[in-house]
């Protein structure tokens, strides 16, 4: 059995990876640029996002700073007026947390994370949340996740990590500890052969816990 639980957020906890690809794709069109969703999502495994694809178009960085800031406020926008609830995830987290211990690692910038959650009620069952501003290295590095371990003293082996993306997969096994994917609709198109269990909701995170050693 798992004593420790390591989970990504974004896409794992609420369904918020769409609008952050929204928010990016709006800020680059407000200067000319279409965003590839698809170049996107392959540049995502690398830990790159929107602002790779208009590098490589030649948009100078004074611009792509610029609206990079525009995107976070059209980011914030829609986690404060778009529907990025995960059907089933707190009555998961209630549960699981009758037989392990939880935390939170992700690449959420704090001021987004707060957003998200002023009123939601998924915190209440984590130890603690590690965000973009707590670590150095970032996803698919494993430093967030060591960093985790750290936070938790556990061993790697009674650990397991919660991920819809392939950029946290391999962040996870980097850091040497077993990976759960769940489905994403967003992320479905990423390379999972290196998990160790895939499964389609969050809910049937409880049989893994219990059964695996």
């Amino acid at each position: 059995m798992k004593k420790y639980i390591l989970f990504d957020h974004d896409g794992v906890l609420v369904d918020t990876e769409f609008w952050y690809y929204k928010a990016g794709e709006r800020a680059l069109a407000d200067i000319g640029f279409t965003l590839d969703k698809d170049q996107y999502l392959r540049d995502m495994t690398q830990g790159s996002g929107s602002w790779a694809q208009a590098r490589a178009a030649g948009v100078d960085e004074q611009t792509i700073s610029r609206q990079r800031e525009i995107r976070n406020d059209y980011y914030q926008d829609y986690l404060r007026t778009e529907a990025i609830e995960i059907e089933g995830v707190v009555e998961t987290l209630a549960e699981l947390s009758k037989y392990v211990r939880m935390g939170i690692v992700t690449t959420s910038k704090r001021i987004d994370f707060e957003i998200i959650h002023e009123k939601r009620r998924i915190r209440q069952f984590m130890d603690f949340v590690l965000v973009r501003e707590d670590y150095k290295l970032a996803k698919p590095h494993p430093e967030p996740y060591l960093t985790g371990l750290k936070r938790f003293g556990a061993t790697k082996e009674e650990t397991l990590v919660v991920e819809d993306s392939s950029r946290g997969l391999s962040s996870a096994v980097a850091a040497g500890i077993d990976c759960t994917i769940v489905y994403n609709e967003f992320t479905k198109s990423h390379d999972f052969s290196q998990a160790r269990y895939r499964i389609d909701t969050l809910s049937e995170l409880k049989g893994i816990v219990l059964d695996v050693g």
